[in-house]
């Protein structure tokens, strides 16, 4: 598995366990790094450090976008997975958008149910269509 694929399969461990514990993300992500346990990528905190940093914005899209799902009502995984693909979409210029939705639809091939693949390429796709008009 490539290092980029690894570092945003670590991210969603970490915001997952975040969400679950009820503690701060920086916290967990500081907690694992110095853990070391297994290594933390540099990638992993920027997509951590960066959902934390736009999770308003991300978690307010979200919620608009998402046809007939809240995102309380999404199950956590597929929450926070969306919340990563839509950072990189939206804020890391460096990686392609295609790439940003394609990596969210394997690790919720890998890691969700059945219908979460199809849920995060549907989601995600729109946010790209109005990509232009979401950042002015």
């Amino acid at each position: 598995m490539p290092a980029r694929a690894r570092a945003r399969k670590r991210a969603v461990d970490i915001l997952y366990e975040s969400e679950l514990r009820g503690r701060p993300r920086r916290t967990t992500l500081a907690e694992r790094v110095e853990a070391a346990d297994p290594p933390v990528p540099d990638y992993t905190a920027r997509l951590v450090e960066g959902v934390e940093e736009h999770s308003e914005r991300l978690d307010e899209l979200l919620s608009a976008y998402s046809q007939g799902w809240t995102l309380e009502r999404m199950a956590p995984v597929d929450r926070n997975i969306l919340r990563i693909g839509a950072f990189e979409l939206l804020y890391a210029d460096e990686v392609p958008d295609a790439v940003a939705i394609s990596e969210a639809v394997r690790l919720a091939r890998e890691l969700a149910s059945d219908e979460s693949p199809a849920f995060v390429n549907g989601l995600l796709a729109r946010l790209m269509e109005l990509k232009p008009t979401l950042l002015s």
